[in-house]
């Protein structure tokens, strides 16, 4: 993996642009092409390409992987980059790479600052926003809050939201980016009144560049997340792209009408592991790592989030035993605590046990964590073992409770959130 070449593409905006990102000999070079125009994408992208193999002296055979904004962005745009992404990647029987185009956003804006969280802002027409939230660490970008819709009339009362956990992470504040600011005015003062900065950026850094995508590619290539073409797929965050007013009026086209209160639980995908890793890290003396998450994903473990307007709260993943499922670790974000997103994770997964008809859910916990142990003891769960110095801690190690939750006793009545990531705590 010394040496490898990969092809990017990105579309999600009216900007048309092909990198070619090499590293041979332990050098990297980067080649660009661009072009403005959104109607020309599906006639410019693939010329774009030869062009710039040619100037490399590159054969196509010679490729390692190929990459593209998975957006989010505009639907046609993002069907393009994909669509190519997949063919080339099929007849060279090469991994594609998705890249979160409103991450390269980010990275272009911190610029040589990339101290503290990264906000990203984007227009959605329809008097909507693309949100997301990022930092960058010694490896590379995390992010903090995958892309989500939100009503231009929410985006404040998110950001206040989310910026409690945002100013956990040390030094720097948070900034942001994005086009959202110029589309929408007063934005920008909204959200310093809230302790964010607005710095303003060339025009050709609001939306994400080809360039910056090839950047983001080699980390995903360097990590492993390379997927097969098949796998590949747009970001599209909006489920529909023309409402009538009737529907719009009811709510649909994104959030406008969603209570910044509700909570709503899906399953974990691999596009959500940075996001958990995230988490994990901010409750946890001894975190699982990105990797454990994603290989638990990848051995057919089930997990869920919990999320609010788009924003990861919670966590949970079980694995499936013959005899019985075993809650591996779940977790809530600090500033989320008693809220209901622990007691929601818990019920999915005394659920998941009904549905596969496994008779018991059995967890590992530390004597130390009162408050873990309490809660698992309001909803029936009982000690019925203990493991010798089962978990590391700062001095030594410390023994693990077994409790375990027989199924067809328990009446799916959650309490109040988890005050930490309980499994191993």
């Amino acid at each position: 993996m010394d040496d490898f070449h990969i092809l990017s593409f990105e579309t999600s905006s009216t900007l048309c642009g092909v990198a070619l990102l090499s590293r041979t000999d332990g050098r990297t070079r980067l080649r660009t092409a661009l072009h403005e125009g959104r109607s020309a994408h599906a006639e410019r992208i693939l010329p774009m390409a030869c062009d710039l193999l040619d100037q490399a002296g590159l054969d196509r055979r010679a490729l390692s992987a190929i990459a593209f904004g998975q957006g989010p962005g505009g639907f046609t745009g993002l069907r393009v980059a994909c669509g190519v992404a997949q063919g080339l990647a099929v007849a060279l029987d090469v991994p594609v790479l998705p890249v979160d185009s409103l991450c390269a956003v980010a990275l272009q804006g911190a610029g040589e600052d990339p101290a503290g969280v990264h906000v990203v802002l984007q227009d959605a027409r329809m008097n909507e926003v693309y949100a997301a939230a990022y930092r960058a660490d010694g490896a590379g970008w995390v992010t903090l809050q995958a892309p989500a819709l939100l009503a231009r009339a929410d985006v404040a009362a998110w950001a206040a939201r989310e910026s409690a956990g945002w100013d956990m992470w040390a030094g720097g504040g948070w900034t942001v980016h994005g086009d959202a600011l110029d589309v929408f005015p007063g934005l920008g003062d909204e959200l310093e009144a809230l302790g964010g900065r607005c710095t303003p950026v060339p025009p050709e850094s609001v939306h994400a560049q080809a360039g910056t995508i090839a950047r983001l590619a080699e980390q995903a290539w360097r990590e492993g997340r390379a997927v097969d073409a098949a796998l590949a797929s747009p970001a599209y965050v909006r489920d529909k792209v023309a409402y009538t007013t009737v529907e719009r009026a009811g709510g649909l086209g994104g959030n406008p009408l969603v209570d910044a209160a509700t909570l709503t639980l899906h399953d974990m995908m691999p596009a959500d592991v940075d996001e958990v890793a995230a988490i994990e890290g901010r409750v946890q003396s001894f975190p699982w790592t990105r990797k454990n998450f994603a290989d638990g994903l990848a051995a057919g473990y089930r997990g869920w989030v919990v999320r609010r307007m788009g924003a990861m709260l919670g966590f949970a993943l079980v694995m499936d035993a013959p005899d019985m499922a075993h809650l591996l670790v779940i977790g809530v974000r600090p500033d989320a605590q008693r809220q209901g997103v622990g007691a929601r994770l818990l019920r999915r997964c005394i659920d998941h046990c009904r549905q596969t008809g496994q008779p018991a859910l059995t967890l590992e916990v530390r004597p130390s964590n009162e408050n873990a142990i309490a809660f698992y003891h309001r909803h029936g769960f009982t000690q019925v073992g203990l493991r010798r110095g089962y978990y590391p801690a700062v001095q030594g190690r410390e023994d693990a409770w077994i409790m375990t939750l027989t199924v067809d006793a328990a009446q799916g009545n959650a309490g109040p959130g988890i005050a930490r990531s309980w499994g191993r705590s």
